[in-house]
C-alpha cells in the first residue's frame, strides 16, 4: 500500500493498512523529564564501523538513507541496553518544512530541526527481514538536529552528495564513510522499547536516544528540503515533513543512562 506524509496517505490513515501502527509500543514518544527513570545499570554503547562498508546514497522519495553492507559483522553497534552486538545496516534523516520542527522525537515539550537515525539489526537472526519480526530484533540509534552557529562540519560529506540524488529513485555510491563522525560528544541517552516510525510499524525496535543534539546550520537543512519526493519526470514536490507525530506511551518505561 503506498503511504507517505499527505493528509490523504500520512500517519493518520497508516493503520488502515499497517494495523500494527496502532499498537502499545509504537515510536516516536515524548521524552519527559518528570516520566524518566535513572537506570544505574545501563551500561556505555561503543560503535565500531568499518568505513568501507558505506556503499550508496539515495532519495527514495520518504527520506534520504546511506545504505552499508551488512552481509557480516563489518559494522557494529554494541552496549548500552543491547543484549549483544547489533549490524549497521542504513542512516536516514527526518526533518521540516522549516527549522522549528521537524524531529520525530520529542524532549521536554521541544521538537528538534531533524532527527538523524543510524539503523541496525541483530544478527542471531538470520536476516533483516527475519529480525524485524523480533521483538529484540532492530537497534536505533537516534540523534537530534540542532540549528546553531557551529555546524558539524562532518554533515558535509552527506549534504555534497544531495545534488546527485535531487529526485525520488536517484541513487548515488557513496564509499568510505563511518557514520560514527556525526555523533555528538556526550554519549548520554535514553532508552525504550518502540517501532518503526515508518510502515508497517512493526514493534522491534530499541531506540538509543542521545542526549546531546549535533549542530547544524540553516543552510544544511535547507539542503535536505531541496530533494523532491518526486521522480525526474514529475512535478516537483520538495520532501519535507517526513516525521511521524508522537504516539502514546502508554504502560512504557523510558530509562536514562545520565
Amino acid at each position: 500500500y503506498p503511504w507517505g506524509y499527505d493528509s490523504d496517505n500520512g500517519p493518520d490513515q497508516w493503520h488502515k493498512n499497517y494495523p500494527t501502527a496502532k499498537g502499545h509500543h509504537q515510536s516516536p514518544i515524548e521524552i519527559n523529564n518528570k516520566e524518566v527513570h535513572y537506570d544505574s545499570s545501563l551500561l556505555p554503547w561503543f560503535a565500531s564501523y568499518d568505513p568501507g562498508a558505506a556503499k550508496t546514497i539515495l532519495n527514495n522519495g520518504k527520506t534520504c538513507r546511506v545504505v552499508f553492507d551488512d552481509s557480516f559483522d563489518r559494522s557494529v553497534l554494541r552496549g548500552g541496553p543491547l543484549p549483544g552486538v547489533f549490524r549497521l545496516r542504513q542512516l536516514h534523516f527526518h526533518w521540516g518544512s522549516s527549522d522549528d520542527h521537524g524531529s520525530e522525537h520529542v524532549v521536554n515539550g521541544v521538537r528538534y530541526a531533524g532527527e538523524l537515525h543510524v539503523l541496525h539489526w541483530n544478527p542471531k537472526y538470520s536476516n533483516y527481514l527475519d529480525a524485524r519480526r523480533r521483538t529484540d530484533g532492530v537497534a536505533v540509534l537516534a540523534i537530534f538536529l540542532q540549528v546553531g552557529e557551529t555546524p558539524k562540519p562532518e554533515m558535509k560529506r552527506i549534504l555534497e552528495e544531495i545534488n546527485a540524488i535531487k529526485t525520488k529513485g536517484k541513487e548515488a555510491p557513496f564509499p568510505n564513510f563511518d557514520p560514527s563522525i556525526l555523533f555528538p560528544k556526550s554519549h548520554d541517552y535514553w532508552t525504550y522499547h518502540g517501532s518503526f516510525t515508518t510502515p508497517p510499524c512493526e514493534e522491534c525496535v530499541t531506540w538509543i536516544i542521545l542526549r546531546e543534539p549535533i549542530i547544524v546550520s540553516s543552510d544544511q537543512m535547507a539542503k535536505l528540503r531541496s530533494l523532491s519526493k518526486n521522480a525526474e519526470n514529475e512535478p516537483d514536490h520538495p520532501l519535507v515533513d517526513n516525521w511521524r507525530p508522537t504516539q502514546p506511551r502508554y504502560f512504557r518505561m523510558v530509562s536514562a543512562s545520565f
